[in-house]
């Protein structure tokens, strides 16, 4: 199966489709997997020339990899230049996800842009692969401490990651980037802290991504190389927020990214 093929929904009913599962190492769901169907669920029953600039989703449950999917879609509001849906998961009739998404049609205005990548951060190419799904390409970045810091916050995380395979149309590529961005708060949370790092080693610790949030700026190209990187801004009661940005290989900011993740440690 291919990340478009994982994308390719069937209709069950009135604004309702089914998705397919797909086994992951840890038994569950991928988050990044019901956040991309959700999103192409919702753009299924948008207008043509509309695309998501935005995005919330909440996990509920811990997702069957074993199962398929129910996305149901409700239209909230339809309008000129915007227009908003909610869409629920299931997994046999419990909630798994909901999301609520909004679309926009092109507008044509001037641009601002500060923020920016670090220009010599290491190229895909020079690093060795660190993949560990069938439907992305990636290569970590080892972080030293001239830019561990630099954002703000602390254990920040980058990897350059791409799907697999290429995606036709700028709607697809979108939820293709919705798919890639969970792959890094988690990292960048754990990696803010020695004692989260201790307990990783020792097998004591517990994660679970509790919201997601992407706002899409720019055009992207999900199978060519772009820069994930993520930083923890705060943890407290278990949870820690991540932030980030999205970057093409050459520096176009295309996304902003954010998550609050559960952390835990498990007594020794």
């Amino acid at each position: 199966m291919t990340l478009g093929e994982l994308l390719e929904l069937t209709p069950a009913g009135t604004d309702a489709f089914t998705g397919a599962g797909h086994e992951y190492p840890w038994g569950g769901l991928y988050g990044g997997h019901i956040v991309a169907q959700a999103l192409r669920a919702a753009a299924f029953t948008v207008d043509e020339g509309f695309l998501p600039h935005s995005l919330r989703a909440y996990f509920i449950r811990r997702g069957d990899n074993t199962q398929h999917v129910d996305y149901e879609v409700d239209r909230i509001r339809d309008g000129r230049s915007f227009c908003t849906r909610r869409v629920v998961a299931r997994q046999q009739g419990d909630a798994i996800l909901n999301l609520e998404a909004s679309f926009q049609v092109d507008e044509q205005t001037f641009e601002i842009s500060p923020v920016s990548t670090v220009n010599d951060f290491p190229s895909p190419d020079s690093l060795s692969d660190n993949s560990w799904m069938p439907f992305l390409s990636r290569r970590n970045i080892e972080i030293d401490d001239a830019y561990a810091t630099s954002r703000g916050g602390l254990g920040r995380t980058a990897a350059w990651l791409k799907s697999s395979t290429e995606l036709e149309g700028e709607l697809l590529n979108r939820c293709a980037l919705a798919f890639l961005s969970d792959d890094l708060p988690t990292e960048s949370v754990v990696n803010a802290d020695r004692r989260f790092r201790k307990a990783s080693d020792e097998g004591r610790r517990f994660s679970a991504s509790l919201d997601h949030t992407i706002w899409f700026h720019r055009p992207v190209v999900a199978h060519e190389w772009h820069l994930y990187e993520m930083s923890c801004l705060n943890y407290t009661n278990g949870r820690g927020l991540a932030h980030g940005f999205v970057f093409s290989q050459s520096g176009t900011h295309v996304a902003t990214v954010a998550q609050e993740t559960l952390v835990r440690i498990r007594p020794e």
